[in-house]
């Protein structure tokens, strides 16, 4: 059984969630990689004015939209489907609440860091190796980090180059976080908190 608990592993959870943090931000607002992850409407303008002249609320719409299994029976739906276009949009209203968003990406980190120290506390006592602390607590986070949005990018047809972007920032993320955990693993001469 392992001397290590999750709580003692707070100081890893908190340097990796700030690490990754910075990293995330570097990846979107300094590289060049995500930039062409999304691509211009040809008529933009005229796009959004429509979208303001029909007064659409924030959410999240499919078109065309089937309600129910019957509606995606129909013969109406079927024919619509077939002509297209078909698609997602997300109207998100107002302006974007950056430091919000910012805050929730955080304490996403942080809930990510926290379940990598869960299984890490299960899997190691104190003094465990760097390497295998390394291992564990990478491919952990890396999973964390990598593969959740995978099945939503295969519905909705996200681009492949912006799924592969986001998977690599993931394994960076989660080599991070590996590192981190690591580097700041609790020694064996360390007593138990």
């Amino acid at each position: 059984m392992s001397d290590v608990t999750v709580w003692s592993l707070w100081l890893p959870i908190v340097v990796s969630g700030v690490a990754v943090f910075v990293a995330s931000f570097l990846a979107w607002m300094v590289l060049p990689h995500h930039r062409s992850d999304w691509s211009r409407l040809p008529d933009e303008i005229g796009f959004t004015e429509s979208i303001r002249s029909q007064s659409i609320p924030a959410d999240q719409y499919m078109f065309p939209h089937a309600a129910s299994s019957d509606d995606w029976k129909s013969e109406e739906f079927k024919q619509r489907w077939k002509e297209g276009p078909t698609g997602t949009l997300t109207i998100m209203g107002g302006t974007a609440n950056m430091g919000l968003n910012m805050l929730w990406t955080f304490l996403f980190y942080l809930v990510t860091a926290f379940f990598v120290a869960y299984i890490a506390s299960i899997a190691f006592t104190r003094g465990a190796g760097f390497l295998d602390v390394f291992q564990i607590t990478g491919a952990t986070a890396i999973l964390g980090h990598c593969f959740g949005g995978i099945p939503n990018a295969i519905w909705f047809h996200r681009k492949l180059r912006a799924v592969i972007n986001d998977t690599l920032d993931g394994i960076v993320y989660g080599i991070i976080t590996g590192l981190i955990f690591a580097w700041l693993w609790p020694a064996a001469s360390e007593a138990a908190l």
